[in-house]
């Protein structure tokens, strides 16, 4: 399975001519593409399917759609191990702070 999968914008860049940036999954880095949503800025959330930022997300729903995927045990599935137990404590660590 595929999954469309919330991450945050750590850094933008041009590459190549492209707009790409460095998004954060939980604690697992990918570089995705903005050029579908070139106004998503350091710290928002962005939804990313197939190496690609599709929409941007309030942090709220981002959050919560990753503790779904996490419970659901998408997450694992999609990305690793390595990827539930990051959720897990991002997860851990946000519900701390509020």
């Amino acid at each position: 399975m595929c999954l469309a999968v919330p991450g945050r914008v750590l850094r933008t860049a041009e590459v190549d001519g492209a707009l790409m940036a460095d998004v954060d999954f939980g604690g697992v880095r990918k570089e995705v593409c903005l050029q579908y949503v070139p106004d998503a800025a350091v710290g928002e959330y962005v939804v990313v399917h197939v190496g690609f930022a599709i929409q941007r997300l309030d942090e709220a729903s981002a959050l919560e759609t990753l503790a779904n995927f996490d419970r659901l045990g998408l997450l694992e599935e999609e990305f690793g191990d390595g990827f539930e137990q990051a959720a897990r404590e991002q997860g851990a660590a946000e519900g701390a702070e509020r």
